[in-house]
């Protein structure tokens, strides 16, 4: 292990961030500018092992810790990935992370395609054997191992499941063969830029944070060019995660506006505690009642959900028109 005596500003910083859970670390790394993360990641990378006791030297309040734990220099890269990007997004970690590692450092193929955008897995992948595609989809995100499924052949997809379930231990030989064919499939993609960038999701974003004034010239226009992306836009710029701001009165008008069996269909798939903004404007007794039917509703597909939802969303963007309700307290804030 390596001793770090003394240790210099830039070297106590990584190691104590290192210390962290990752929700905790990417807070303080979303605070720090570009160059600030470049020294901070290539501190992190490039220290290798540390020993608890030079830890326990270094950083005071984080010796209770170090005597149980030092930190180990395997898949530091990868940990070092994960804090970037949940600090600064897929894209600016990526570029961070290209700046930081050595030019010689290539990744193996199994790590680099977890990075990928599920329609580059999906076009890397849908030829395969189904055995091939089920050992890939374990080694991913539950979530994007799920739209890779989504995107493949009907024909496969109940092959592929049946595999999973049943694959039990997966072989080091099994992830070699895994990682030489995506190698090969790799190499096609080498003069490409595989992360994906922009989109509806990030547009809507923009026009969101840019303020009212802005939001209604760049509509105006789009819809005038392009009414299919002028909703796709609309979609993303007033989701049901915005009715949470409504204060109760303003949640009461909108309630009175919305059919009961909507509401019990889009509460079914809403977390317990968002569902407190809808019941703190009602009644104990018609909260209390909403609950019971939530419970009673049994299994409910998340399309009816999502349907459900946006039919409460269209309802109060109707009612925001209206000038019922509103979201927001500033001039410039989305409405």
């Amino acid at each position: 292990m390596t001793e770090l005596v003394p240790l210099d500003p830039a070297d106590q910083a990584a190691v104590m961030v290192m210390l962290l859970e990752e929700e905790q670390a990417s807070k303080i790394l979303s605070e720090l500018d570009p160059d600030e993360l470049r020294l901070l990641g290539d501190k992190m990378c490039t220290l290798g092992e540390i020993a608890p006791e030079a830890i326990a030297r270094s950083i005071a309040g984080f010796v209770a810790a170090s005597e149980e734990r030092g930190l180990p220099a395997h898949n530091r890269t990868d940990k070092v990935r994960s804090v970037m990007t949940r600090a600064v997004g897929d894209v600016k970690a990526a570029n961070l992370m290209r700046s930081i590692l050595p030019p010689d450092t290539t990744p193996r193929s199994l790590e680099i395609v977890r990075w990928l955008s599920p329609e580059v897995l999906i076009s890397l992948i849908q030829d395969e054997h189904p055995q091939v595609i089920a050992v890939l989809l374990v080694q991913l995100d539950p979530e994007v191992a799920a739209q890779v499924l989504y995107g493949l052949s009907w024909r496969v997809q109940p092959e592929v499941v049946h595999r999973v379930a049943t694959m039990g231990p997966v072989s080091a030989e099994a992830l070699a063969m895994l990682d030489e064919t995506l190698s090969a499939r790799l190499d096609a993609l080498k003069e490409q830029e595989v992360l994906k960038m922009g989109g509806v999701t990030n547009a809507a974003d923009l026009v969101n944070g840019a303020g009212k004034a802005v939001e209604k010239r760049v509509m105006a226009e789009i819809v005038k060019t392009d009414k299919p992306l002028a909703r796709q836009l609309e979609n993303e710029m007033f989701k049901f995660e915005h009715l949470f701001a409504l204060d109760p009165q303003q949640m009461g008008s909108l309630l009175r506006e919305v059919d009961s069996a909507a509401l019990i269909d889009a509460l079914k798939g809403t977390e317990e505690e968002n569902r407190e903004f809808f019941f703190r404007a009602m009644s104990s007794r018609a909260a209390e009642g909403v609950k019971d039917e939530i419970e009673a509703r049994g299994r409910l597909r998340m399309a009816e959900v999502i349907d459900a939802q946006r039919l409460i969303v269209a309802t109060a963007r109707r009612l925001a028109a209206e000038g019922v309700i509103s979201f927001g307290g500033g001039e410039d804030e989305y409405v």
